[in-house]
């Protein structure tokens, strides 16, 4: 047994080393509690193989969500998830089917698409719903729903003309 538990050692770790995605940690160190009981002649296989599944259950229990937490990849928040649910204006028209649109929102110029897939006309006011890739999906908002925006001077000099 002893040639079995080290073989079974040799093999979980080589898995190991090859996917390095922790799935034979925990029955590399059964069978190495295993390997240690079988150098002695007096414990029966019975008991080894108790105590290779035992280990291996305990070690699974208790290291597996620890190896989770300091292995796991942790995603990283971008300032481009700021823009989502601002409201922006749309600079140039948005047509899913021509691959068109454009949004400014959140001082910055995105490419965009309507999420409902319907043409959004340009200096339609629009709401961020998520990003994908590089593209803003939009929805567009109502007039009652857009943000009071500051008087500058090319508004006031379009309105005196009017």
């Amino acid at each position: 047994m002893t040639f079995l538990w080290l073989l079974l050692l040799v093999l979980c770790i080589i898995i190991e080393a090859a996917t390095m995605v922790l799935a034979t940690s925990w029955f590399a160190l059964g069978a190495l509690g295993a390997l240690i009981l079988s150098l002695f002649p007096v414990i029966p296989e019975g008991v080894q193989i108790i105590a290779f599944v035992a280990v291996s259950a305990l070690s699974l229990w208790l290291l597996r969500p620890l190896a989770r937490r300091h292995l796991a990849v942790k995603k990283e928040a971008t300032n481009a998830d700021r823009v989502i649910q601002q409201i922006g204006v749309v600079l140039e028209d948005i047509d899913n089917l021509r691959n068109t649109g454009a949004v400014k929102a959140g001082g910055k110029i995105w490419t965009a698409r309507a999420y409902t897939g319907e043409p959004i006309p340009k200096d339609a006011h629009v709401r961020v719903l998520f990003i994908e890739g590089v593209k803003l999906i939009v929805e567009p908002v109502a007039a009652a729903q857009t943000p009071h925006e500051p008087l500058t001077a090319e508004k006031l000099s379009q309105a005196e003309k009017v």
